[in-house]
Parts: structure tokens; C-alpha cells; sequence
């Protein structure tokens, strides 16, 4: 008889920790042993190979949709002529086809193999977007020095699925916004606090330079409605469907729908019963461009509920938004720590109007209204302020930074070894 044995992801995602956990004691258990021996071997003075294989600055993205965030900051280390290695999980990132000679791009796979990689780095700075630093199976590896993350939105990051940002060292933050949220929940849960300085946006900076360099285009003969979601229950797509979609549709407009990347993997089969519901309607077009800067662009308004989108709509194109009522459950998320609402969710009313679902009879008036107001400037420009600090200076701000930081940590070290 041939048993098939099965383990279930969570199942699996504690074995592979456990193993990584006892891998990593016994390499590093014996790497201090070997070193200790050097030492005393060599005259109690420290050899000049036990840093050799340390990398100075590394970047490491999960997908290549954060390549926007990270080529600003690429860009400027070779300009600099500064060595980077940037490790990537996306086979296809645009890293790896890029014309650098200071860059050093890798792809060291998706996932565990990731994981595994990253756990045993030897690196003074580590930079990521990556939330969950050792909360799932990406672990500290104690021989980097500085883990420091980089948010790839300027919201204030209440967000994040819980303990996040915990673990990390530093934080590259866009704007004053994220500084009192990260304090707050330092404070909340009684953890050891972060480095946080305020460099900007990276992506946003490359964005605006983008639409400054656009000519004026002709506008369009009727409004192009765009719908771009979050993902998960409390999204609009999840909770409100097909009515919602034939509500949009039945304003006679043309409606682009761009899902959330996490939509396509974890919501499959219910985005495709909607795409077949739809098939057959000539205005209605689905857009799944890794660069969303083209449909954002091209559009009028806006449809969405909480997703970070929000801010690049509102902040780079002046555009007006209307944000579906979708009472967003907080229960996974940092934000459910805290009494007060979220800070993006207190902003919506300064950037748009809010459209709940008996307002679905009566869309097409709600539009209307919303891209004919002249009131929402005023918001916009009053939440840009909090959220995007010095604006067109975000990768030369990340990479200052990230000098100084590891600067600071070698000078630490040496003055250490001096001491002993």
C-alpha cells in the first residue's frame, strides 16, 4: 500500500523556520568558534579576512512592481559610483536588464529558496520594502548589521499585517505621517524603537518627473472611470461584485478595472466569474500593467476604497476620487492596535467623496459631481504636505542616509574593539 503524506502551508511554514532556526544556531555557533580560535591564534589582533565577504549596502525586493521604488535609489549609488547588490524574487524584475556598472543585480528566487538566501546574509545595510522581517520566514541574520525598511506607499503604514515593521532597524519614511504612526505603535506594544528619519518618496518623485514631462493631451470626449481596488473581504471587488460593476457601467462611460496584484493570486476565481460576467461589454477593459502610470494618466476619476493607489492618483495627477464605504476590518492589520482611525481613511474625505451602496441607483450623478468640484484641492495639497516630504529629493535623501547609517555602524564597531 502507498501512503501520500500532505503538509498544509502553515504546517510547512513552521518547519522550514524551525529548520532555518537550527541551521542557522549551529552555522553561527560555529563560525564564532572558528573565529575565536583566529583570534587567539593570530595574537589576539583581528584578521582582515573576517569582514571580506561582507557587503556593504544590498537592496532586497520581493517583486519586481517595487522596481519603482528601488531604481530612484539605484540610480543614484551609480551615479555615486557606490557598489549595490540588489537581490531579487522576480525572475523578470527590470533590475536584472539594467545598464549599471556598480549595480550588481541577482535573482535568488521566490519564497523559501529566498529565504534562505537572505537568512545567512553577511551585509552592513540591508534596504526593503518587505514587511514581517522575522515574523514568518524571513529571519534576522545576525551578521547584518542594519535592517532598514522603505515603504513603497506615503500612507502611514497602519496597514501593514501586524508586526510588520517590529523587527526592522530603521526606517526610510516618506512622510511625517508614518513617523507618528511607527511611534505609536513602539509605544503601544513596548518595542525598542527604530531609527526613523523622513527622506520622501522615491516613487512619487519619479512619477511627478514623468507628468511634468508629458505634453498636454487632448481630453477625453467622455469621462474614463477607473476602478482600482485593494484586495481581500473588505475590497470592493470581494464585497460588492457584479452590482457594483453594472452600476459603474451603467453611466454609459468607459471603465477600466484594475485589480489589485494580490487579487490575481489569492482572489482568483472570483475575479474570473467577473471577467466572464462581463465579457461581452465593449467599455469595460481590465488593466494589469505592471507600471500603473499610463492608466492613471489616461483616466478621470477614480473608484477605490482603502488602497494605496489613493495617494498616487491624488498626489501626482490632481484627480478627483470617490471611495466605496467598505467598513474595512482592521482585525489583521497594525491599525487594529490602535482606537483611532486610520490615517489614510481620515484623509479620504479630504480627496473625494464617499459613495456608499444605495448610492449604486445613482452613480452616473455621483461622478458628475465629484469631477466637477473644485473644493478638493485644498485637501489634496493639505494631505501631500503630511505625507510626501522633500519632494523631488527622496533618492538622493534614502542614499544619504543609508551612507551616514553605515558609517555610524562601522565607527561603532571599531570604537567596540578599541574598548576591549
Amino acid at each position: 500500500m502507498t501512503y501520500i503524506s500532505y503538509i498544509d502551508p502553515g504546517t510547512g511554514s513552521m518547519l522550514f523556520s524551525l529548520f532555518i532556526g537550527i541551521a542557522a544556531a549551529l552555522s553561527f555557533g560555529l563560525r564564532a568558534a572558528f573565529l575565536k580560535l583566529k583570534f587567539i591564534f593570530s595574537g589576539g589582533k583581528a584578521t582582515a579576512d573576517e569582514t571580506a565577504n561582507t557587503i556593504p549596502y544590498v537592496i532586497y525586493s520581493d517583486h519586481k512592481r517595487y522596481w519603482n521604488v528601488f531604481r530612484p535609489i539605484c540610480d543614484e549609488f551609480e551615479q555615486r559610483q557606490i557598489p549595490l547588490v540588489y537581490y531579487t524574487s522576480s525572475e523578470d524584475d527590470p533590475a536584472l536588464s539594467a545598464d549599471y556598472q556598480y549595480i550588481k543585480a541577482e535573482f535568488i528566487g521566490e519564497g523559501n529558496k529566498a529565504f534562505a538566501k537572505l537568512n545567512f546574509l553577511k551585509a552592513d545595510i540591508l534596504l526593503s520594502t518587505t514587511p514581517g522581517l522575522d515574523v514568518y520566514q524571513w529571519k534576522r541574520s545576525p551578521d547584518v548589521k542594519c535592517y532598514v525598511h522603505i515603504p513603497h506607499t506615503v500612507d502611514d503604514l497602519s496597514g501593514y499585517r501586524m508586526f510588520g515593521l517590529d523587527y526592522y532597524d530603521a526606517v526610510a519614511c516618506s512622510g511625517d505621517n508614518q513617523i507618528r504612526w511607527i511611534k505609536k505603535v513602539e509605544s503601544m506594544r513596548n518595542i525598542k524603537s527604530k531609527d526613523l528619519t523622513v527622506c520622501g518618496s522615491t516613487y512619487l518623485d519619479t512619477m511627478k518627473n514623468r507628468k511634468q514631462s508629458i505634453k498636454n493631451t487632448a481630453k477625453n470626449e467622455k469621462p474614463i472611470i477607473l476602478v482600482a481596488p485593494s484586495w481581500g473581504k473588505s475590497g470592493i471587488l470581494s464585497k460588492f461584485g457584479v452590482s457594483f460593476i453594472r452600476a459603474v457601467l451603467d453611466t454609459g462611460y468607459e471603465v477600466i478595472i484594475r485589480p489589485h496584484p494580490q487579487t490575481v493570486v489569492s482572489e482568483k476565481s472570483m475575479l474570473d466569474e467577473l471577467i466572464s460576467a462581463f465579457a461581452d461589454n465593449q467599455r469595460l477593459s481590465w488593466n494589469y500593467d505592471n507600471d500603473n502610470f499610463e492608466v492613471l494618466n489616461r483616466s478621470d476619476l477614480l473608484i477605490t476604497d482603502f488602497s494605496g493607489i489613493i495617494f498616487d492618483y491624488t498626489m501626482i495627477f490632481d484627480k478627483p476620487l470617490i471611495y466605496a464605504d467598505t467598513s474595512f476590518d482592521t482585525l489583521p492589520y497594525d491599525a487594529d492596535w490602535s482606537d483611532e482611525k486610520m490615517w489614510s481613511l481620515q484623509m479620504l474625505p479630504k480627496l473625494g467623496f464617499q459613495l456608499s451602496e444605495s448610492d449604486f441607483c445613482n452613480m452616473k450623478n455621483r461622478i458628475d459631481e465629484a469631477l466637477a468640484s473644485s473644493d478638493l484641492q485644498a485637501g489634496r495639497d493639505e494631505v501631500r504636505s503630511d505625507c510626501w516630504a522633500n519632494i523631488g529629493n527622496g533618492a538622493k535623501n534614502t542614499v544619504d542616509y543609508l551612507i551616514t547609517k553605515r558609517e555610524s555602524l562601522l565607527s561603532d564597531k571599531q570604537n567596540q574593539k578599541q574598548g576591549e
